[in-house]
């Protein structure tokens, strides 16, 4: 990774992770785990998902399923765009390889 790169410190479901992204992409990975985040808290007030493992699998399908909008939940960033969606919430890029490109679960904090 280049030296543009900051290690950025998230919330998902009052559990605090440190992931490493480049700086441009600092807002856009801290909108994602808002957006991650309000998407795991809605499953489990639902109260019919229990576990933590098990609202994130939910929460994964559901997003990228597109289960809770009318459109395809993964969209294809356009150039200049901060890859936001018809909600204004960022959507992941259309390869996983590039995401996993961009961030980086640091072993410390992640899942721990």
């Amino acid at each position: 990774m280049s030296a543009d790169v900051n290690t950025v410190k998230v919330n998902i479901l009052d559990k605090d992770y440190q992931v490493s992204c480049p700086a441009a992409e600092r807002d856009a990975l801290v909108e994602s785990a808002r957006y991650l985040d309000q998407q795991m808290r809605t499953i489990r007030q639902g109260g019919k998902v229990v576990g933590v493992e098990r609202i994130a699998v939910m929460a994964a399908l559901n997003i990228t399923h597109g289960a809770d909008s009318p459109g395809p939940a993964v969209q294809p960033r356009q150039p200049g765009s901060a890859g936001a969606g018809s909600d204004g919430l960022p959507r992941a890029s259309t390869t996983a390889s590039t995401a996993s490109a961009r961030w980086k679960c640091r072993p410390v904090g992640c899942f721990a």
